[in-house]
């Protein structure tokens, strides 16, 4: 009997440690760590885009070229989306993508053009998946510094424009009885974000619209997954750090396993998938499961996180709990 106490004692332990060190070097949440990609869900459907000029916009189009993928690519700069055309390769002809030059505050006359253009690019097929992706950030501040044009201009974008878009796809996608709207949300909408406060509550709101929306349609064939990445090493940044502009040493994803993580979440349908290195990924498991702790954990954080962001410092650094700012 003692020994068999034991053995478990030992598995129990071994399993732990197992645990504890995929967990500390994950770059997402465990269920979608384990799964792998389902490249037949993109085959030959319409993938609509938006932000797709850049960053993970663009890098999110050229995987979903290379699966098969029709596209449809959206952006306030026509230039820069005819760029991202013409890098893409994979099984395309020029007719597979198509460029849809889109501001999200343009108001709901012109988001409704958009769709009924969206809609009749590819006779024969409509709008399979909306990928939210387009997004406004201004630089971090304080919550009471945020001035009232900075307020409207990321609600106008991230909130009024991307529900809008979706009030006017989604009878389409019911009509025929699918579609799939992937939500590029962030960690700042499931944590709170002290210097991020407009853009935290921006993504906030996408979280629970979303959220609310697949509940009520899921059984009409409408799926959502919100996908809620951490930092996320994109070319501004990389280029922010080797200018010296910012000297951080907090690890990113890189943009590509962001999208790539981003896709897999989607072709199996998950409801929420989180994409992030430690500590972001265990804060976000700490305020989901353990609010009490995750909360006091920020409260803790947040004044000396506020003051490294206006020195462009490392706001992911979990020194921020042991010691004060520093000059640069």
């Amino acid at each position: 009997m003692l020994s068999f106490s034991l053995l478990f004692l030992v598995l129990f332990i071994l399993s732990s440690v197992k645990i504890i060190l995929k967990f500390s070097t994950a770059d997402a949440d465990f269920t979608l760590m384990s799964k792998k990609l389902k490249r037949e869900e993109f085959e030959g459907k319409v993938v609509w885009i938006t932000g797709a000029s850049r960053g993970i916009g663009e890098i999110l189009a050229k995987q979903f070229a290379s699966l098969g993928a029709k596209l449809i690519l959206s952006a306030r700069n026509e230039a820069e989306l005819e760029r991202v055309k013409s890098q893409l390769s994979g099984k395309h002809v020029p007719n597979d993508v198509k460029i849809l030059p889109l501001d999200l505050a343009s108001g709901e006359d012109s988001l409704r053009e958009a769709v009924e253009k969206a809609e009749a690019f590819f006779p024969g097929f409509g709008v399979d998946y909306m990928i939210h992706n387009a997004a406004y950030e201004r630089p971090k501040s304080a919550a009471l510094d945020v001035s009232e044009e900075s307020l409207k201009a990321t609600i106008n974008v991230n909130v009024f424009g991307t529900i809008s878009l979706t009030r006017l796809l989604a009878p389409y996608m019911l009509k025929r009885g699918k579609g799939h709207f992937v939500v590029m949300s962030s960690a700042a909408g499931k944590t709170p974000a002290p210097g991020q406060a407009v853009y935290c509550a921006s993504k906030f709101a996408l979280n629970g619209y979303f959220h609310c929306l697949r509940s009520e349609l899921f059984q009409k064939g409408i799926k959502v997954t919100v996908v809620c990445p951490g930092p996320i090493e994109t070319s501004k940044s990389a280029e922010a750090g080797s200018s010296g502009q910012e000297k951080s040493s907090e690890k990113r994803v890189s943009a590509e396993r962001c999208a790539e993580l981003t896709i897999i979440a989607a072709s199996h349908g998950l409801k929420e998938s989180w994409i992030s290195y430690q500590p972001v990924l265990g804060v976000m498991y700490l305020v989901q499961y353990m609010p009490t702790i995750g909360f006091w954990l920020m409260d803790k954080i947040g004044e000396k996180r506020v003051e490294v962001a206006a020195q462009k410092g490392n706001t992911y650094s979990l020194g921020l709990l042991f010691n004060k700012p520093k000059s640069t």
